[in-house]
């Protein structure tokens, strides 16, 4: 029983590391907007932005029970997801 126990007991998360963890997580979705964002504004966006936005989102969502945030990520993954099929259909008009 003593390793099982020990086991167990480090598998129990510290609210403090739980909040650590998501910020952490946060931030790295935070940082894939903002280079959405810079993308935007130099007319510079491309498929592979919105396919790394796309998979970060789903890391996300497998660690959130917050229905707010699932709210946000839905509303971040529907969008990604409309502006990778825009660029998708211009690449077959091209």
């Amino acid at each position: 029983m003593g390793v099982e126990a020990l086991l167990a007991l480090q598998d129990v998360e510290s609210p403090t590391e739980r909040r650590r963890r998501s910020v952490r997580r946060a931030g790295r979705l935070l940082d894939e907007l903002d280079r959405i964002k810079i993308a935007l504004l130099g007319d510079e966006l491309n498929a592979s932005q919105l396919e790394a936005l796309a998979r970060t989102v789903k890391e996300q969502r497998s660690a959130t029970d917050d229905p707010r945030l699932e709210a946000v990520l839905d509303e971040i993954e529907t969008r990604a997801a409309v502006e990778l099929a825009k660029f998708q259909a211009a690449g077959r008009a091209a």
